[in-house]
């Protein structure tokens, strides 16, 4: 569509749409809208005349808010859902030509609904932007498993997926579909690769595997993120496999999370790094992240099996500390591009020796997200919490406090482990915390407060405060609890 309209995809205008859907033979439209459950909804319009498509585009639609939501009373469900122009792309596995547009949800006065997870994080981002006069940039690590018939020729080792390639790594090609199906559908895709998870169980193979994407705008971000979750499903389908982001299915076996990468921005400019080490606005974020991390648990770990993932002495993190390059911390600060980078002229003798800046390339990392999180909501939280940061007077005495060296876990470590805080343990915990830190999240009418108090209901109904006990020694619940949640998000 890009293309065709020469034109970037936030520019796009309902006119423009009508003249791709004319000249392209589009004969439906669907209307894409993410509810309580984290996955995309549909409703279809077939394309009668231009009067009608002109209406679609121009209106909206009607939905019943009580089946979506469950905090929306039946006896005033009505809601509109209202296109948003700049999402719009071609459907790459409908039958007949169809363009897809994600939805924004509107209440009966025709005002942005207060409640919707979209609203949230648009609200987030500019009261960020109007407090700090800085901008928000993320990107995700989607991480999941393909599970499939054992085959016999070129097993992987246990646990030692890592990067593997074919004919070791069986489902490369289905990665590789999703790159290509998701970038051109908007997405912004960094790479693919397979991951450490690779496994055998009862005559099924378990292929774990990532896709990361580039940094960009936080309301995009989050929409690329739900359309590559919906594209890998329809893959796995067309495949004939079954694939699951679900944080931990198998014991001792690695789990799947949803890393999300970080970076503030000025003027264009990477705010999180300044002469090629990190700023007092990256620590500053940093401390807000920590701080607030025991709460962001209710937006993105949000079902009982979240909690099997993050266990200690394991790569998912359960301390509230920081560190670089550490993949056990809670936030990492990656490695990075920062100084003069003279690796590719070592490599290359004969390439040509010019200065590149790779500063735009820092970002920090929250690690504890999973498949499970609620992605408007987790990273709206984020947002929040980067706000918070900036507004904390004792912002980089925290970031100093909280940070550890390479190995959370070495003998040098010890006295400072023992200080740490932890995120908690169940989903019970998480609501009790997001209800302590409540306030923060309240803050300019950001997050409602029918969306906390719902949030927490929501997680308490597991009941699983002390379920991690009682796993141990049920093994069949724990697979219960793994089939039940097995697609999460």
């Amino acid at each position: 569509m890009v293309q065709f309209l020469d034109k970037p995809s936030s520019d796009f205008t309902r006119s423009d749409l009508i003249r791709f859907i004319e000249a392209n033979h589009i004969e439906m439209i669907n209307f894409r809208y993410v509810a309580d459950d984290g996955r995309l909804k549909t409703l279809n319009f077939v394309i009668n005349d231009r009067t009608y498509l002109d209406s679609i585009l121009a209106r909206g639609e009607r939905a019943d808010g009580s089946s979506l939501f469950p905090f929306i009373q039946a006896g005033s469900s009505d809601l509109y859902i209202i296109p948003r122009y700049r999402t719009a792309f071609v459907n790459p596995f409908s039958q007949v030509p169809t363009l897809d547009i994600l939805c924004s949800y509107y209440d009966k006065d025709g005002n942005p609904l207060a409640s919707s997870p979209e609203y949230i994080l648009r609200k987030s981002h500019q009261t960020l932007k109007a407090r700090t006069g800085l901008n928000f940039e993320v990107m995700g690590e989607l991480e999941y498993y393909i599970i499939s018939p054992c085959q016999e020729l070129f097993q992987a080792r246990n646990q030692k997926g890592y990067h593997e390639s074919a004919p070791f790594a069986k489902w490369e090609n289905l990665r590789t579909e999703a790159m290509l199906t998701i970038a051109r559908l908007g997405g912004l895709i960094k790479y693919g690769h397979s991951e450490v998870g690779n496994f055998t169980l009862n005559g099924l193979e378990y292929e774990q595997n990532e896709i990361e994407f580039l940094h960009t705008n936080l309301e995009e971000a989050a929409d690329q993120l739900i359309i590559g979750k919906w594209v890998l499903r329809c893959l796995a389908q067309k495949y004939g496999v079954n694939l699951t982001f679900a944080p931990k299915i198998v014991d001792s076996k690695a789990g799947s999370g949803l890393h999300i990468h970080t970076r503030l921005v000025r003027d264009g400019k990477n705010a999180m790094v300044e002469n090629g080490k990190l700023s007092d606005t990256g620590r500053k974020a940093i401390a807000g992240y920590l701080d607030l991390s025991p709460s962001l648990t209710a937006f993105g770990n949000t079902n009982p099996t979240s909690y099997f993932r993050l266990v200690p002495h394991q790569e998912a993190p359960t301390n509230i500390c920081w560190g670089d390059r550490n993949r056990s911390v809670l936030v990492r600060v990656p490695l990075g591009w920062s100084g003069k980078n003279q690796m590719v002229y070592d490599a290359n003798p004969k390439e040509p020796v010019i200065e590149m800046d790779g500063s735009d390339k820092q970002t920090v990392e929250f690690r504890c997200p999973d498949g499970s999180a609620d992605i408007y909501l987790l990273l709206a939280g984020l947002t929040v919490a980067a706000r918070h940061g900036m507004e904390m007077e004792d912002a980089l005495e925290y970031a100093k406090r909280t940070y550890v060296d390479v190995d959370i876990f070495c003998d040098s470590n010890k006295e400072k482990l023992r200080q740490l805080l932890h995120l908690p343990a169940s989903c019970s915990e998480s609501a009790d915390l997001l209800e302590a830190q409540s306030s923060i999240y309240k803050q300019f009418d950001v997050f409602p407060e029918s969306v906390i108090k719902g949030t927490a209901h929501k997680l308490r109904c597991f009941n699983d405060r002390d379920l991690r006990k009682t796993i141990l020694e049920d093994k069949d619940l724990t697979m219960k609890l793994v089939n039940q949640f097995f697609h999460c998000g």
